[in-house]
């Protein structure tokens, strides 16, 4: 269950979480991160969505827009939470939770995710610890 961080491979999940879809929004990051975890394992998933969405950013000329910790947490939650759902509508009607991009609040200060720190490295939960079932390296 391991792939290369390739610009091909995070393409490929990029363009089956934005079928459909006219834009990226919370919705399509969730399922592009729950296809990650699904085909190589959350710590894979991590590097795979990580670079790709740092890539994605600067090429798009807004570096800045990349969040070490949002991404490694988002990536975290998705893959304890994954399940033997069939599909990503099945995934995400058993857990809705997700879909809530306000999530992060949850277990984080809103002063702690702002951040330079949280920007640029992994920052752990100020409020509240995340439910682990696999922990990315």
């Amino acid at each position: 269950m391991t792939t290369p961080a390739t610009p091909d491979a995070f393409d490929t999940l990029l363009g089956e979480a934005m079928a459909g879809s006219e834009r990226f929004g919370h919705r399509q990051h969730v399922r592009l991160t729950w296809l990650a975890v699904r085909r190589h394992g959350a710590a894979d998933a991590l590097t795979l969505v990580g670079e790709g969405i740092r890539r994605t950013a600067a090429k798009a000329g807004a570096p800045q827009k990349f969040h070490v910790t949002m991404t490694r947490a988002w990536v975290e939650l998705v893959a304890h939470h994954a399940d033997a759902a069939p599909d990503f509508d099945t995934f995400a009607a058993r857990h809705p939770e997700l879909l809530d991009k306000e999530l992060l609040t949850r277990h984080y200060r809103p002063g702690t995710l702002a951040g330079e720190r949280a920007r640029t490295t992994w920052v752990e939960p100020d409020l509240a610890p995340f439910p682990r079932a696999a922990q990315p390296s």
